[in-house]
Formats: C-alpha cells, sequence, structure tokens
C-alpha cells in the first residue's frame, strides 16, 4: 500500500463550502490515469489535480475529469496553488506550471488568511462559430434567446462561448443529451463531456459582479460545475474581442443558484482583435486534508 497526501480545497472563494471544490494529490507521478479517474469518481468532483516534478517549471500539474484526462482547468489550478502555500512549497509571489496546455504563470497575494491567486492563461484560440439554434437546444431554449454568435474558444481548454438574454433564460437551462451529441458530431468528435456551452450574461448575480454564468455537464461529471475558471477566460477573450464589455477588467460569478457562490477578478490583456493573455484571479481555501491509501 503506498499513500499519497492531499488537500480539499474550494476555489474562487474565502468561504468554506464555496466556490468549486477539488482536491489536490501531492507527488502522484506514479498514479495511472486510470487510478486517476477513479479517484475523480471517488470524491464525486469535477475535477482534482495530480502533481509531479517538473523539468521545466517549479511543478507539474496534471487535470483530471471522472472521464478523461484534460490539458488544463482553472477552479483547479487555484486549487492546486492554494494547497502549495498551505504547504509551504512555494517560493515568494511567483510560481510557474507545467500543464499539457503549455507554462501557466501564477502570481500570489498571500497577505490575507485565504490566499489570492492570479493565473495567467495563455493566449486565447478562436475556434468556429456556430448556429444559434444548435447551441440554443443543448440548453432547452429559444435560438432568440442567445443575443450573440456562440463561437468555440480556448485559453488552454476550449468552450462554446454563449450569450444569453438575461437572468430567467439562464434559470431556465435544462441540459439536452441528445442535442449535446448533435453539437459534439457538428464539431468533429466523438465525445459530448468537452466543449459544452459555457452560458453568460452579462449582468452579475450580486451588485458586485459583471458577468454571472453556469456550465451544464454531461455524465460522469457531476451535472453542474460551480466555478469555470477555463472557460471564464476563454469568455473574458470573447466578450472583449466581439466589443460586448466596455472594460478588460470585470468581475465575473458563477454558482450562486447552487449555493456556492464563487467569484474571480479577470483581466484580458492587449487590444480586442490582438489579445495575447488572460489573467485570472481568485482565492482558494483549504477545507480539509488527507491521505490517499493505494
Amino acid at each position: 500500500m503506498t499513500s499519497y497526501v492531499f488537500d480539499w480545497v474550494d476555489a474562487f472563494t474565502d468561504q468554506a463550502f464555496g466556490g468549486n471544490g477539488c482536491a489536490v494529490v501531492h507527488d502522484a507521478g506514479a498514479l495511472t490515469g486510470e487510478t486517476c479517474q477513479a479517484f475523480v469518481r471517488e470524491t464525486s468532483l469535477v475535477e482534482c489535480t495530480f502533481l509531479e516534478p517538473s523539468d521545466v517549471a517549479d511543478i507539474k500539474v496534471r487535470y483530471f475529469l471522472a472521464s478523461r484526462e484534460i490539458p488544463f482547468a482553472g477552479h483547479p489550478t487555484i486549487a492546486t496553488v492554494a494547497s502549495l502555500v498551505a504547504r509551504g512549497l512555494t517560493r515568494g509571489r511567483e510560481l510557474m506550471l507545467e500543464t499539457s496546455a503549455g507554462l501557466v504563470p501564477i502570481t500570489i497575494d498571500a497577505r490575507e488568511d485565504v490566499p489570492r491567486i492570479t493565473m495567467t492563461q495563455v493566449a486565447p484560440v478562436f475556434g468556429p462559430d456556430l448556429p444559434r439554434d444548435l447551441v440554443a437546444a443543448v440548453g432547452g431554449i429559444a435560438a432568440d434567446d442567445i443575443i450573440a454568435t456562440p463561437q468555440v474558444v480556448s485559453t488552454g481548454l476550449p468552450f462554446c462561448i454563449t450569450v444569453l438574454r438575461d437572468h430567467d433564460v439562464l434559470r431556465r437551462l435544462v441540459l439536452d443529451q441528445g442535442a449535446l451529441a448533435r453539437l459534439a458530431t457538428h464539431l468533429g468528435h466523438g465525445d459530448s463531456d468537452m466543449m459544452e456551452p459555457f452560458w453568460v450574461t452579462l449582468e452579475g448575480a450580486t451588485a458586485a459582479g459583471d458577468t454571472f454564468s453556469r456550465l451544464l455537464i454531461a455524465p460522469p461529471s457531476p451535472p453542474e460545475d460551480p466555478f469555470t475558471g477555463s472557460a471564464s477566460g476563454a469568455m473574458a477573450a470573447y466578450l472583449w474581442r466581439h466589443g460586448l464589455i466596455e472594460s478588460p477588467r470585470f468581475v465575473a460569478e458563477q454558482g450562486h443558484w447552487m449555493g456556492r457562490p464563487g467569484r474571480a477578478e479577470i483581466e484580458v490583456l492587449g487590444p480586442p482583435d490582438a489579445i495575447t493573455d488572460v489573467r485570472v484571479s481568485g482565492q482558494g481555501r483549504v477545507l480539509m486534508s488527507g491521505q490517499l491509501h493505494l
């Protein structure tokens, strides 16, 4: 039997049981992908991270859903760094993570009890526009509930960014897995648990927010993600590029209707037609720590 230490971290919040949870497993280079996926299923979380030494950065991070390994994820990045800070494994205010999507620079502000962590996501890749009716069907809404052309955008992980008219439409969303499968086929891949629409409204959940979003997820993951940092970065790039926000700095909110409110401060770098990076900042609170015995 081999034991691995882990921390369970709530990301994009400074409160216990807020934001989005992620288990961070340390010194996990010996674990197979199948074991990592089984651990994610055991936790009932959306994603977990598994850390190992890196030859090109301070640490290598692997990201797993219940169904597969993915190249990058936002809230698990915040959780990973919060875990490293709590264990005294960081050096100063800067850190570099090796991910399958590339190197991710991190800055850390530990002046508060719960550290504030900023990740610089990779430059956005703007993919194909998608028919509104095809995307609307995934959420069980009408095409005219969508106010801008949906588009696949990635700042490390691709999402179909979809801007909705108002909170009423956002609340009415119900995932149609058959329509999601048709969207996946349209995009040319056979798996429906990737590139789900990231549903966005241009009004915060609270007076402090500028956007409010939801991400409905296909099985075997839980049915909804409380806060999605990678999609929030892609969303920010989309909104700035298409002139849907007045400032490249804004506050994104998600998870409030799930009882897990999350918040990120986002900054898009570069002009709308030449975005270079997206910075996504949030806090990470270590909720519990333990050992995994395998």
